[in-house]
């Protein structure tokens, strides 16, 4: 082969190799991005879809648990749903034999206004048996209540005597500004 035949040969082979490399950059680069991209997107849809499927799945439940938690709610009026709270909150008293020094109800405005929240911070005191039976029944009762906090402290040096501040809200589904 003589040298112009091998710089031609080598001029065409490099032109290929740059062409080659032109085409991966401009052509295969871009068509395998907007696959990837797409491909992540049909994972998202699928996933949303899953989403739909699992939650119309789930309608019966859903509705049959949001009805029961518009039932048990707070009542609309204020002062009945006051009443309502504190009536609950001394009949768990009596019924676990806890010692209420003070309840202190205050009203919150909810996250919107399709409802708002009546917090109150009980104070009491008695042993660790009958205090957990009080949070228990605060726990299970069938009105919408949400224990906030609780905070334990001992009142004799042998922790038998024990003061329980909790904080627990309400719902009620009316805004505050509704009496």
């Amino acid at each position: 082969m003589n040298p112009a035949q091998r710089q031609q040969l080598l001029l065409i082979l490099a032109g290929a190799v740059v062409g080659l490399f032109l085409v991966d950059r401009l052509v295969f680069t871009p068509l395998a991005a907007g696959w990837r991209e797409r491909s992540e997107t049909i994972a998202g849809l699928r996933e949303s879809i899953e989403k739909g499927r699992l939650m119309i799945d789930r309608e019966e439940f859903t509705r049959r648990a949001w009805n029961d938690l518009r039932k048990n709610t707070l009542p609309a009026s204020v002062s009945h749903a006051e009443k309502t709270l504190l009536e609950a909150f001394d009949q768990w008293s009596r019924d676990s034999r806890v010692t209420v020094s003070s309840i202190k109800p205050q009203w919150k405005r909810g996250a919107n206004e399709d409802y708002s929240l009546l917090e109150c911070r009980v104070d009491a005191s008695g042993d660790l048996e009958r205090l957990a039976k009080f949070l228990h029944a605060v726990e299970r009762s069938d009105m919408a209540l949400r224990i906030e906090s609780v905070e334990l402290t001992a009142r004799d040096s042998d922790g038998q005597n024990l003061a329980m501040g909790l904080m627990v809200s309400g719902l009620r589904l009316q805004p505050l500004e509704a009496n």
